[in-house]
């Protein structure tokens, strides 16, 4: 009866007929919200420079990065556009990837940085879609839980394990209050070493919710999660992470259908896509609504995944945290969001039924509590998990940089070694396109043009002073 409502609505010139279907028919709506956001972009010249995030604010125009070029010599270059590695020289100007040189050519300018990497990978810097920088750590204090400076000190300390790692971007889909925004704009200006941060900010969930079940850090202000009742509320919940700085918007289930729908319409308004943490019948409700992505392996039926398929929804199935769960738990209990049989196989299986439809999936570890200190291990872990549903090694590499660049809505300026897009670059003293386990062994990392790690650990140049202001030869008072 719905699928013959929207038919014949669909056809009908009738303006209220036309609207009842924008309300009832969930294709249609979800294809609205989708429009929405691209829409936006329709506005930019081509020349015009934006910020280089998802939020695409309009900057000034000029050079970005350090000064100077920068060359990794005689590497073997695996670009991540599928093409296999080659033999070559890759060349940096200011942040931005300048070419790639056959091997014995020396095109670059007399004065420019060289670095000799032969017998090493160069690789785009790896992504991880899942990351929470600010959760506390085990058997902290309730005061220390709930501080800010804590929190912030804690993202701070992630984000040396992700970049030694030779992850240069990651996506925190929640974190308390403003930290991820305040850890996001220092690395920006270099005054901090990590990698590129794309925040959600706050997790939005229902009362009760995902999250907020046991009233977990659900401060309206200072928690990771954000409670909302009603679709005006989801709507404001949405608003103030994007007033707050947001990337992208996470929801996660319990919602209503008019819940989740004014949710996702009101990011992709917005240019935000949004991931939703959700199971069951919930998958499909959030699919229906536009929802771009579907974090996690929980359970759902071959419809949602037909639907999921259909309607380009991404998946992230970060398969390593409920590995680590159930080997050191033993299980996931006491949820009220997690009511179905759990395990390892029931999760691989649902991301194997993904393959099989050809989902668009990418790489996320989603480390909670202290397991940030096992990496770059739950990272190549989840690599080998694409490997075992089939994926070649190469092309588990390419979706580590390039799809999980396009799944941030970052594809046009990441995840691959293009010319013109931005440096991020990651070097291997191995061949990760031939063995995952490789990708352990970091040399140096690059982002935004300017050397992060350095020998495999954090590279940060001494100061340069600032010259003190000298009195006045004619007044005394300070000149700056």
């Amino acid at each position: 009866m719905l699928k013959l409502f929207c038919k014949i609505a669909a056809t009908t010139s009738f303006a209220a007929a036309a609207f009842a279907t924008f309300l009832i028919c969930p294709a249609l709506r979800a294809q609205t919200t989708q429009a929405d956001r691209q829409e936006r972009w329709r506005f930019y010249s081509p020349d015009t420079p934006v910020s280089d995030d998802t939020r695409r604010v309009p900057v000034p125009s000029g050079p970005q990065g350090p000064t100077g070029t920068l060359v990794l010599r005689g590497g073997r270059i695996f670009d991540g556009t599928s093409a296999p590695a080659r033999e070559g020289t890759l060349v940096i100007a200011g942040n931005k990837i300048l070419k790639i040189l056959a091997p014995g050519s020396t095109d670059w300018p007399e004065d420019a940085q060289v670095i000799d990497v032969h017998g090493e990978t160069v690789i785009p810097g790896l992504i991880d879609l899942h990351t929470h920088l600010s959760y506390s750590n085990p058997r902290e204090s309730p005061d220390v839980t709930g501080s800010m400076p804590e929190a912030t000190l804690r993202g701070a300390e992630r984000l040396r394990y992700y970049i030694e790692s030779g992850i240069t971007s990651v996506r925190d889909v929640a974190s308390n209050g403003e930290v991820p925004f305040r850890l996001q704009s220092w690395v920006n200006q270099n005054r901090i070493v990590g990698p590129r941060i794309f925040a959600a900010g706050q997790f939005i969930t229902g009362i009760g919710g995902h999250g907020d079940e046991g009233g977990l850090d659900n401060d309206p202000i200072h928690g990771a999660i954000r409670e909302a009742s009603g679709a005006d509320g989801w709507r404001d919940a949405v608003r103030i992470q994007f007033n707050r700085g947001a990337n992208v918007i996470k929801i996660g289930s319990h919602f209503s259908v008019a819940e989740v729908t004014a949710a996702v319409q009101e990011a992709h308004e917005l240019g935000l896509k949004v991931t939703c943490d959700c199971e069951t019948f919930y998958i499909k409700r959030a699919v229906e609504a536009g929802v771009d992505m579907i974090e996690h392996p929980l359970p759902r039926t071959d419809e949602t995944i037909r639907l999921m398929a259909q309607k380009g929804t991404e998946a992230d199935p970060t398969l390593i945290p409920y590995i680590l769960i159930f080997d050191l738990s033993g299980g996931y209990y006491y949820t009220t969001s997690r009511r179905f049989t759990f395990s390892k196989d029931a999760n691989f299986e649902v991301a194997r039924r993904m393959k099989q439809a050809g989902i668009k999936m990418g790489i996320g570890t989603d480390l909670v509590t202290d397991w940030y200190r096992y990496l770059p291990g739950p990272y190549i872990t989840e690599m080998k998990q694409f490997a075992k549903l089939g994926y070649t090694v190469p092309e588990v590499l390419s979706i580590a940089t390039k799809t999980n660049a396009e799944m941030l809505d970052m594809g046009t300026k990441l995840g691959t070694l293009d010319p013109g897009k931005l440096a991020d670059v990651t070097v291997i003293d191995g061949r990760p396109d031939e063995n995952l386990d490789d990708i352990a062994k970091v040399d140096l990392v690059i982002r935004n043009g300017y050397i992060t790690v350095k020998h495999g650990q954090i590279f940060v140049p001494r100061h340069l002073p600032v010259p003190m202001p000298q009195p006045c030869q004619h007044c005394g008072a300070p000149v700056p």
